[in-house]
């Protein structure tokens, strides 16, 4: 998967901010941790201000949909 398409599907999931739309929100940037590495996550988040909306922080590793702290 690219960069540009996971940034689109995470303002879409921004856009309704619903507990299932973080849910959502948290497989696509998985897929990219697995594909792309930290930076492109932490890069991502601030693209789509999901910091603010589902309470993700830079820093946060995504693993098999689970939102995994410091």
């Amino acid at each position: 998967m690219t960069i540009d398409r996971p940034r689109e599907l995470l303002r879409a999931q921004a856009g309704f901010a619903g507990f299932y739309n973080g849910n959502s929100a948290k497989l696509v940037l998985s897929e990219i941790y697995r594909e792309h590495g930290q930076a492109a996550v932490d890069a991502l988040m601030r693209v789509a201000e999901q910091d603010r909306i589902f309470g993700f922080e830079p820093g946060t590793r995504f693993e098999g949909g689970l939102a995994l702290k410091k």
